[in-house]
């Protein structure tokens, strides 16, 4: 079994519940959910949008293989009503990112991991940071929560109802 963490987040339809359903789905089909972070809300990166985005790390144990794990996590997008249109980033009802699979370095055409632009993320980071603040970031030699402290991304993130 290998141990995965995901980042789930949305900015469309009822944010809260599409994360509940992503979990619940995610823990049937791609393996248990060991962790779970608070719930965040952040704007949307790299574009506007009307709504804010939620969302939430996860710690799973899984079976799968990473291109396994990537088709079970884009299926379960695409069941949550996730409508892809081109490369531009855009509002959703639900993203799965893989950030990491153990610490293994991924890098083919249709999957990069570590996640290629966590370090560059506040609204990634800071969840990540609230449960594995000392996880070593693979490529960078550097915890998670050092890559937070370092992250030049000047967006406010908070938690839900905090």
């Amino acid at each position: 079994m290998k141990k995965v963490i995901l980042l789930l987040g949305g900015n469309l339809g009822d944010r809260e519940t599409l994360l509940d359903r992503a979990r619940e789905m995610i823990n049937e089909q791609a393996g248990k959910i060991l962790r779970s972070s608070s719930v965040y809300e952040s704007a949307p990166w790299g574009f506007t949008a009307e709504n804010n985005f939620y969302n939430q790390v996860v710690v799973v144990s899984t079976g799968l293989t990473p291109h396994e794990l990537l088709q079970t996590v884009q299926t379960i997008e695409n069941r949550l009503g996730r409508v892809r249109e081109g490369k531009n980033y855009a509002s959703r009802t639900m993203d799965i990112d893989i950030l990491f699979y153990g610490q293994e370095i991924i890098d083919t055409p249709e999957l990069v991991i570590p996640h290629p632009q966590l370090h560059k993320r506040k609204f990634a980071l800071e969840p990540l940071n609230e449960i594995l603040p000392g996880w070593i970031h693979p490529r960078y030699d550097q915890s998670i929560g050092m890559l937070l402290r370092n992250c030049e991304d000047p967006s406010e993130v908070k938690i839900l109802g905090g």
